[in-house]
C-alpha cells in the first residue's frame, strides 16, 4: 500500500486528487472544533454519555457531537436517507425504474436522498436540541449578551429561541458535511462518505489512545497493560478481517470457440469471482441503524420515562441485566443476516449473470446453460453470503462480549479503551483503507494505459 501511495505521488494528476481529498478532510476536522454558542459543552457530554447509541454516533463523528461543535450530527443524516432510499427503490417501482436509468436516474436518487437528508438532519437537531439541550439545561442563556430591560422575553421563550438557532446551525453543518463528502467522490480519492466515517473513528481512536498514554506518564503505569492489550488484540484483528476481506471463491467459466469471418474469438477460460464480505460492512451498519431507532425514538419523546427504563433493560447492549444484552444480540444478529441477504440480491443476479454468460458463449462445466447455470451460481452465493453473515456477527458481538467478560471478573480496565476497541469501527477502518489502495491502484493502471497508448 506505501508502494501505491508513493507512485501515485509521482503522476501529477492522481497528487492533485489526494491533495483535495486531504484540505476537504482537514476542513471536516476543523468543522469537528468549531464551537457553537448556546451549548454547555460539560453539561451536554455528561447527559449525551447516558446514552450509547449516542456514543457511538459521536465515535462516527470524532466527539463532535459530545462536544456539540458545528458539526455535531456529522454523516449519520445522510447514511440514514441512503438506507432509507435503498429499502424503498425495492418496493417502490418508480424508484426502482429510477435506479434502472443509468446515471441519469442515479442523478435522481441522489437528488431525492439530499432532500430526505434536510429533512433527517432536521428531525435529529431538533430531538438532540430539545431533549438533550433543554431538558438537561445544557443551553446558555442568555445565548448573545444580556437580554434587555423589558424585552418581554421569559427565560423559556429564550431557551426555544436558542433551541431553534441551535436547529439551524446543526443542519447546515450536516449538510456542509454531506456537501464535503460528496465533492471528495466527485473530485478526489474513493467514496468520500466512506472517508469521512474512516477519519472521525481514526480521530476518536487517537484521542483517546492519546489520553491513556498521558496516564502512564503521570503516574499511571498499569494502563500501559492496557496499551499491550489492545495493541496485540488490534493486530490480530486486522489479520483476521484482511484475510477475510481478500478471500473470494472463483466460479471458472469456458468460454467456446467461436468462428466470425476469417477470425476466430473465444475459446478462453474466466472466472467470477465471489467474495465473502462482498456486501462489506453495510449489513452492519443498516442493523445498527435500525436497531437503535427504537431506542433514539423514545429517549428523544420520553427521555426520563419508565418506558426508557424498561427498554435500556430488556434491549439494550449496554444493559446492566444479561437476559437485555442476550436479546439485542440475537436481534441484532437476526438484522445483520436479512441486511447480508438482502445486500447480497442487490448486487448480485444469478439470472442476469446466466443469461450473460450464455449470450457470449460460455458455460461453467458440469452445468448446463440457462436456469441450471442460474440455479448454481445462487446455491453459492446464498452459502458465501451465509458464512459472511456469520463472519459479520461475529465482529459485531466480540466488543459486547468482553464487556461482559470485564463486568462479570470485575476488572478494572476502563470502558474508554474497550469503545475503542470496537471491532465494528476496526472493520470499517479495514475496509475503507483496502478499497482506498484499490481506487489508488485503479488509477495508476488507468495512467499507465494512457502512457502506453501515446
Amino acid at each position: 500500500m506505501f508502494e501505491t501511495i508513493k507512485n501515485c505521488f509521482k503522476v501529477k494528476e492522481i497528487r492533485k486528487k489526494i491533495w483535495f481529498t486531504l484540505l476537504l478532510l482537514l476542513i471536516f476536522r476543523l468543522g469537528c472544533y468549531i464551537p457553537v454558542p448556546g451549548i454547555t459543552v460539560s453539561t451536554f457530554k455528561d447527559y449525551i454519555g447516558n446514552y450509547s447509541f449516542l456514543e457511538v454516533l459521536s465515535d462516527i463523528t470524532g466527539g463532535s457531537l459530545a462536544n456539540a461543535t458545528l458539526f455535531a450530527l456529522g454523516i449519520s443524516p445522510y447514511i440514514n436517507a441512503s438506507i432509507i432510499l435503498q429499502l424503498l427503490t425495492v418496493g417502490i417501482p418508480a424508484l426502482e425504474r429510477l435506479s434502472k436509468q443509468g446515471e441519469e436516474g442515479r442523478k435522481k436518487i441522489a437528488q431525492i436522498t439530499r432532500y430526505v437528508t434536510i429533512l433527517l438532519a432536521v428531525a435529529q437537531a431538533i430531538g438532540i436540541v430539545v431533549n438533550f439541550g433543554i431538558q438537561s439545561d445544557a443551553i446558555k442563556l442568555p445565548l448573545f449578551g444580556n437580554l434587555p430591560d423589558g424585552a418581554g422575553i421569559s427565560e423559556t421563550g429564550a431557551k426555544w429561541v436558542a433551541g431553534i438557532f441551535l436547529t439551524v446551525v446543526y443542519t447546515a453543518g450536516s449538510m456542509l458535511v454531506m456537501f464535503i463528502g460528496e465533492r471528495i467522490t466527485e473530485y478526489g480519492i474513493s467514496n468520500g462518505i466512506s472517508l469521512i466515517i474512516f477519519t472521525g473513528i481514526l480521530s476518536t481512536a487517537g484521542l483517546t489512545i492519546v489520553e491513556k498514554f498521558k496516564l502512564v506518564f503521570t503516574g499511571t503505569p498499569s494502563v500501559l497493560w492496557e496499551l499491550l492489550g489492545f495493541a496485540i488484540l488490534t493486530i490480530l484483528e486486522f489479520t483476521a478481517i484482511v484475510a477475510v476481506d481478500l478471500s473470494e471463491r472463483r466460479i471458472p467459466v469456458q468460454y467456446a470457440k467461436q468462428i466470425k469471418g476469417r477470425r476466430m474469438y473465444g475459446g478462453q477460460s474466466s472466472v467470477i469471482p465471489m467474495r465473502i464480505s462482498g456486501s462489506g460492512v453495510m449489513p452492519l451498519i443498516f442493523a445498527f441503524a435500525l436497531i437503535s431507532f427504537p431506542q433514539m425514538i423514545i429517549s428523544l419523546v420520553a427521555p426520563n420515562s419508565g418506558a426508557m427504563e424498561g427498554i435500556t433493560n430488556w434491549f439494550s447492549g449496554s444493559s446492566p441485566y444479561w437476559y437485555g444484552q442476550l436479546i439485542y444480540m440475537i436481534v441484532l444478529c437476526l438484522l445483520i443476516f436479512a441486511f447480508a441477504f438482502f445486500y447480497s440480491s442487490m448486487q448480485f443476479n444469478p439470472e442476469e449473470v446466466s443469461r450473460t454468460i450464455q449470450q457470449n458463449g460460455g458455460f461453467i462445466q458440469g452445468k448446463r446453460p440457462g436456469k441450471p447455470t442460474a440455479d448454481y451460481l445462487k446455491k453459492i452465493s446464498n452459502r458465501i453470503t451465509l458464512f459472511g453473515a456469520i463472519y459479520l456477527s461475529i465482529v459485531a458481538f466480540i466488543p459486547s462480549v468482553l464487556g461482559m467478560i470485564v463486568t462479570s471478573l470485575n476488572l478494572s480496565t476502563d470502558t474508554a479503551l474497550l469503545s475503542v476497541f470496537s471491532t465494528t469501527g476496526i472493520l470499517i477502518v479495514v475496509s475503507v483503507a483496502l478499497e482506498l489502495d484499490k481506487q489508488l491502484e485503479s488509477q495508476l493502471m488507468m495512467k499507465n494505459y494512457k502512457g502506453f497508448l501515446k
